[in-house]
């Protein structure tokens, strides 16, 4: 109930809007829903950079990894290979890792090994993705419920006041639409941020098969 009061003592307002509102002045005119959409606006934010940081460290392989791994093992030095894997941190360098510590086991047990590591390693990447993909879906309903309760309170207002002139109910509309555009933008630009962390999760990935290919086609070579 409280929620909807707000909503009707927020059309009082509707009259004083003019050219030369400020941006913030347009949002805080939305209502109280407006809070929340700034909060899931602010998360959103959040979560896109701290994956696109934790990713983009992700993504950062020396292009001479693969081959200095494999100078070591077909020279029969793996604790060297094994000591240079180890000094790169990242994904590709784990899984290679791990395949090393499994040399001498047969081949199934070594692919395994490093499919399972793939997997944690995919796992880690994906961390908090899914927060930033409900913020997608759920930014532009909370838009939605602000404008149908700013609308319910504008209806509301003109059946028990005769003082409404089709100017101040066109602002009052002008105000309740303003949540409804504040979530599907914040909803675009979340599903834009998702979309973009997806396609470089999905190089990383590639990257790690291409990795664990190489390092199977390397055990099976002949020692110097």
């Amino acid at each position: 109930m409280d929620l909807f009061l707000l909503q009707v003592d927020s059309l009082s307002t509707a009259s004083q809007i003019s050219k030369s509102q400020s941006l913030w002045d347009v949002l805080v005119s939305g209502g109280v829903l407006m809070i929340p959409l700034g909060l899931l606006f602010v998360a959103a934010i959040y979560f896109f950079f701290e994956r696109y940081i934790a990713i983009s460290r992700a993504s950062k392989l020396d292009n001479n990894f693969m081959q200095i791994i494999r100078d070591h093992i077909v020279s029969g030095n793996v604790t060297a290979a094994r000591s240079f894997s180890k000094n790169n941190d990242n994904p590709v360098a784990r899984i290679v890792d791990k395949g090393i510590q499994r040399i001498g086991k047969p081949m199934d047990a070594i692919e395994k090994s490093m499919e399972n590591v793939g997997v944690l390693e995919l796992y880690k990447l994906e961390k908090n993705l899914s927060i930033i993909s409900i913020i997608a879906r759920i930014a532009p309903l909370f838009g939605f419920l602000g404008t149908i309760i700013g609308m319910l309170a504008l209806f509301r207002s003109i059946a028990t006041s005769p003082e409404y002139t089709p100017n101040t109910i066109a602002d009052g509309i002008y105000i309740k639409m303003i949540t409804s555009a504040t979530g599907l933008i914040i909803g675009i630009l979340a599903y834009i941020g998702h979309s973009y962390l997806s396609a470089q999760i999905n190089r990383v990935q590639n990257k790690m098969e291409i990795a664990t290919a190489e390092f199977t086609d390397i055990l099976q070579e002949p020692t110097r």
